[in-house]
């Protein structure tokens, strides 16, 4: 060899070290970006749980209801079935109250413990009556609620060595529930009264099945106004409007829309719908009319987006065939586009479901002591009651509240469970 050749290797130029380093750093980067979206969905499913169990911990106590079994006996009182709303359920109940007690109490105690049970008491022994007549001149077992002070008691909210002073039961309260719980006479089932039984002033009957009710009813509207006419609102955009400045501002207000406040639209129906055309206040017609005034623009978006995701192939396959405009749209576009638009019907209205703004507005938080038989009679709706309770003094509608929203958010992830579903079942990707 010679003695002037260079014996230097020379490594290529993408093995150099400098290039080596800068791929580290790269990779550095994306195992830091990875890091850095763990850190965030931990974060997100972190408070999402704090949250959850926050409201179980405080709700989990009004799924249960402190309640008495007592014998009420009918074979001696004055009840006849052609009078039950006339009978003196008031002395009937509190005789079977006093016989629950081995010993006698004094006139002047009976106050406090006739206070330890829900003052409606002889109101749901006589609907029990009503409802059952053959009942009368019988015995039976019933089950009364106790007062909210007692069921907190009962469920460990309100401490017995808290002095008397500083706490809503008695010291001689407390001696007669532990002589019940002793004989045996107390129980705590499943609260289906939260559920089935309307709201109330008393904390230990409030309910939400008008509340329930109302939702349903506001929802069906909202459906049959929006559906149909954001469907044919996205064809006749997507489909047969000219491309022009007039549509081109029709598309951007219908954007728009989409990310105006839901309050905006409460006030909408506050001064339309009740103030122009005189509708009831308070009932699920105008609180219908006025969440789908909230979800048309999404409905129009979603529906267009579906419209555009089915191949132009499709559509000129069903012209070359000899099918109509109309025909090609019905017939194909549309059915192949279905699952889509349901999905994105079943979101926007599990969104109205939770809105509280615009049914405040609207005079949905009226205080309702029954289910609404339709869309025009008065209402509450689930968001509405929850700020009912949220609002009210009484300690015992606290738990309530957090159970409400528990129940409120069962009925959401249903909705979007089954959007999902739909999704996942029907949808098709081309």
């Amino acid at each position: 060899m010679s003695g002037t050749a260079d014996s230097t290797i020379h490594r290529p130029v993408w093995d150099s070290d400098e290039m080596a380093a800068r791929r580290r750093k790269r990779y550095a980067a994306d195992r830091r970006l990875q890091r850095y979206g763990i850190a965030a969905i931990s974060f997100a499913i972190g408070f999402l749980f704090l949250l959850v169990a926050t409201l179980l911990y405080t709700g989990a106590s009004a799924f249960v209801q402190t309640k008495a079994s007592v014998t009420i006996d009918l074979s001696s009182a004055e009840v006849s079935a052609d009078d039950l709303m006339g009978a003196p359920w008031r002395s009937i109940v509190r005789g079977s109250l006093l016989a629950l007690e081995p010993t006698e109490i004094p006139r002047s105690d009976r106050r406090a413990y006739f206070q330890m049970f829900t003052s409606s008491a002889p109101f749901l022994v006589r609907d029990h009556v009503i409802d059952n007549p053959d009942l009368i001149g019988k015995s039976f077992e019933f089950n009364i609620p106790f007062s909210d002070p007692l069921d907190q008691f009962a469920k460990g909210q309100i401490s017995r060595d808290t002095p008397e002073d500083r706490r809503r039961v008695s010291n001689q309260q407390i001696e007669w529930f532990d002589n019940l719980q002793t004989a045996g006479i107390v129980s705590k089932p499943f609260n289906w009264g939260l559920i089935l039984n309307p709201d109330s002033r008393f904390p230990e009957l409030a309910g939400l099945a008008g509340a329930i009710s109302g939702s349903f009813w506001a929802l069906l509207v909202c459906f049959l106004i929006s559906f149909p006419v954001g469907v044919a609102a996205a064809i006749y955009l997507e489909e047969f409007a000219p491309k022009n400045r007039l549509t081109d501002i029709i598309e951007i207000n219908i954007n728009n829309l989409a990310a105006v406040p839901s309050v905006v639209f409460g006030l909408l129906g506050l001064a339309v719908f009740l103030g122009w055309f005189g509708l009831p206040r308070s009932a699920p017609l105008v609180g219908g009319m006025v969440l789908s005034l909230m979800t048309l623009p999404t409905m129009i978006i979603v529906t267009r987006a579906a419209l555009r995701s089915v191949p132009s192939s499709i559509r000129e396959a069903a012209l070359g065939v000899g099918a109509s405009r109309h025909e090609a749209i019905l017939h194909h576009m549309l059915p192949l586009s279905m699952p889509t638009i349901l999905t994105g019907t079943i979101i926007g209205l599990a969104q109205a479901l939770g809105e509280t703004a615009p049914l405040l507005l609207i005079g949905m938080n009226a205080f309702i002591t029954s289910p609404p038989e339709g869309v025009f009679s008065a209402s509450t709706a689930l968001p509405t009651q929850i700020y009912i309770w949220a609002d009210s003094p009484e300690r015992g509608f606290v738990s309530r509240t957090s159970a409400a929203i528990l129940v409120l958010l069962g009925f959401l992830v249903v909705m979007n469970g089954l959007a999902v579903f739909l999704r996942n079942r029907f949808e098709r990707r081309w």
